[in-house]
């Protein structure tokens, strides 16, 4: 092992190789785009379907199992159908969450029925995607006639689809003296009174059924996210292996933290959900053939975070910043490529190390973008100081996950 290791710091050291190591960092344009079409096949992605009223808490749900902020949200859903929203996370190109969010819902039986139409054919439509029917109900609507004539024609149809009855909005019917939420589950008879009669109701429709209540910060409700780690063990549950793994990943350590400012708080939810992709992909058994892979993820990533700060960027500009900040790291990760020769052990840590450099990338990104941003001039040497710090937390990360 150790002449191994002494090998591939040899070979690192050539200086002609570290000449050309640049060059493998670079990607076309053409080229990314075959690969993000190749890649959206591989990614663990899972499309929740929202149903519900409108106010009903679908938007909430969105923010909890993304971390991010309700105006980002609103911004970033984007009409499908003549019934439907979507919002991608992290986004277009490397989906790891899809959000279907019907609109129109017990407005009208016209809209009713083309709203069960649209979903009757996405549903019977093929897609390699996994998928998940959240309904959505608050606590103290029992006008549930449309939503449950919605859920019963469509679960006929797909009843190999896992279906959540997901109830919202429990701090309306609190006790008048209550001015924060009770230990999770909550035990109080008014909630559970309504939670039983509601379940009642959907009997037959649903894998599963919890309570929730994701409220703004100036609501003054503690946690945010009261039921978040419920709901997501409960989506975790109906889904297969890779896509549950990566659930659970997204939400790794972030959900009791508070949704912070439009920049390094909500660009880190992004870094963390690209970390995961890389993570995921770099599993390759192959030394050396997840380079272009990486880079054009890592590009979306820069060019992701660049809108965040104001910087609108074509993939070329985000990859000659990927090079310009990345310095030291890149000669690293041909080490980590090298070291997919061990058997076994190789990938593991390459898909760490691939998880960790991504997040440092993007960390490194935000220095580099909040310079520009206050007009000044990035400075090299402390964003390299940031990266390597990013990237030895990251790496206790994903040896946890």
């Amino acid at each position: 092992m150790n002449k191994f290791f002494q090998s591939t710091k040899n070979f690192l050291q050539d200086k002609l190789l570290l000449k050309k190591i640049p060059q493998w960092f670079q990607v076309s344009d053409e080229q990314m785009a075959e690969i993000l079409e190749t890649v959206r096949e591989k990614l663990p992605t899972t499309e929740a379907i929202l149903i519900g009223k409108t106010q009903s808490g679908k938007s909430s749900i969105v923010r909890g199992l993304t971390g991010v902020s309700a105006e980002i949200v609103g911004q970033g859903f984007r009409p499908h159908t003549k019934h439907t929203n979507q919002y991608t996370y992290p986004n277009d190109d490397l989906p790891l969450l899809i959000f279907t969010d019907t609109v129109g819902l017990g407005e009208a039986q016209k809209n009713t029925d083309s709203i069960i139409q649209e979903l009757t054919d996405k549903l019977q439509a093929s897609n390699h995607q996994a998928r998940v029917v959240i309904l959505t109900v608050k606590i103290n609507d029992f006008a549930t006639e449309t939503l449950a004539q919605v859920a019963q024609n469509l679960r006929q149809l797909s009843q190999k689809i896992p279906y959540l009855l997901v109830v919202t909005c429990l701090h309306e019917i609190y006790p008048s003296q209550s001015d924060d939420h009770p230990a999770y589950p909550p035990n109080v008879e008014d909630i559970n009174r309504a939670f039983n009669q509601l379940k009642e109701d959907f009997q037959g429709l649903y894998d599963d059924a919890i309570l929730i209540d994701f409220t703004l910060e100036e609501d003054g409700y503690t946690p945010v996210f009261y039921g978040l780690e419920t709901l997501r063990d409960s989506i975790a549950k109906q889904l297969p292996e890779a896509e549950s793994v990566a659930i659970h990943q997204l939400l790794e350590g972030e959900t009791s933290e508070k949704i912070g400012n439009l920049y390094r708080d909500v660009a880190r939810r992004y870094i963390w959900a690209f970390s995961v992709a890389a993570a995921t992909l770099a599993a390759v058994p192959l030394p050396f053939a997840t380079m272009p892979v990486l880079t054009t993820l890592q590009v979306s990533q820069i060019t992701l975070l660049g809108k965040l700060y104001g910087q609108i960027l074509t993939p070329s500009q985000a990859g000659g910043i990927v090079s310009a900040i990345a310095g030291g790291f890149l000669a690293q990760s041909i080490g980590r490529e090298l070291i997919k020769f061990i058997p076994g052990l190789g990938s593991i840590i390459a898909a760490s190390w691939a998880g960790a450099y991504t997040w440092a990338l993007g960390e490194g990104a935000c220095v580099y973008f909040g310079d520009l941003m206050g007009g000044k001039k990035p400075n090299p040497a402390q964003i390299q100081t940031v990266m390597q710090e990013a990237f030895k937390q990251a790496q206790n990360r994903f040896k946890r996950s």
